[in-house]
């Protein structure tokens, strides 16, 4: 029990933070700022996108939104934890990346359900969801799973360029931004407030569940040193209390007992 208010002191205070931030900044690009630059040109992006589309772009961009999409970021989450439990034999790292997705999808949620705004104004390539245009779930929760299964990986390496290798997965969250863009389905501050929506979720989940490992370990180490120092000091006294009572022991066996004379 003591264990389970640990964690959720340490995730409960910054996740509430967070969905409140991000329920302001989209009350703040939708209400206060929406007249003003770079919001008023922001769909020119959009605009762009949809005047060179081509069937191999469409191609390219319908399978990476697929890529987001809610099923498919369950199923490689899902499998990409299975794989981390049985290879490195720990809890810790699987539940960090399927809490990292799970708090992404939870502030993504309720910050649709008070920001309602509406898409781009071009050709929507894809049926557009119930939910609002603010923030891009599909780029958040891609963000959350793949930034969040590289740095896991980046940790387990020792080389440079293999850690810069698997850091390569955050262009995938980068592609699906911007296929969500080319097809028409959120304005740029809808995904570049979802790269901020999943990063801190890995923050938050890293420093909650990641760190408290090495913090044990050192922990642990440090008793052990601690009774091992304290065994030893023990180890001392007894060899000292040996040696303080050999004289007297020598003495009590050199001299003769009452009653008997000694050996001429």
């Amino acid at each position: 029990m003591s264990e389970v208010m640990y964690y959720a002191k340490r995730i409960l205070p910054p996740l509430v933070a967070l969905q409140l931030g991000m329920i302001g900044l989209g009350l703040l690009i939708t209400k206060v700022l929406a007249g003003v630059w770079p919001f008023t040109v922001e769909d020119g992006v959009n605009r762009y996108f949809a005047a060179h589309r081509t069937d191999s772009r469409n191609a390219v961009t319908e399978f990476f939104s697929l890529v987001g999409s809610t099923p498919v970021i369950i199923g490689v989450t899902f499998v990409a934890a299975l794989v981390l439990l049985r290879t490195l034999h720990s809890w810790r790292e699987p539940i960090f990346l399927c809490a990292a997705v799970s708090a992404q999808a939870i502030v993504f949620f309720f910050t649709t359900l008070v920001i309602d705004r509406q898409r781009p104004r071009v050709h929507h390539l894809d049926a557009s969801p119930p939910t609002s245009s603010f923030p891009s779930g599909h780029t958040s929760a891609a963000f959350a799973l793949y930034a969040g299964l590289a740095l896991i990986l980046a940790g387990l390496v020792r080389r440079t360029w293999a850690k810069w290798l698997c850091w390569l997965l955050v262009l995938v969250p980068v592609c699906v931004a911007t296929s969500r863009l080319y097809r028409g389905m959120h304005h740029p501050s809808d995904v570049t407030a979802s790269f901020l929506n999943g990063a801190l979720c890995i923050t938050i989940m890293a420093l909650a569940v990641l760190r408290p490992a090495a913090h044990g370990s050192t922990a642990h180490g440090s008793a052990a040193r601690g009774s091992t120092a304290h065994g030893s000091t023990a180890h001392g006294s007894t060899a000292h209390g040996s040696t303080a009572l050999s004289p007297a022991a020598r003495t009590g066996s050199s001299s003769p007992r009452p009653g008997r004379s000694a050996p001429r």
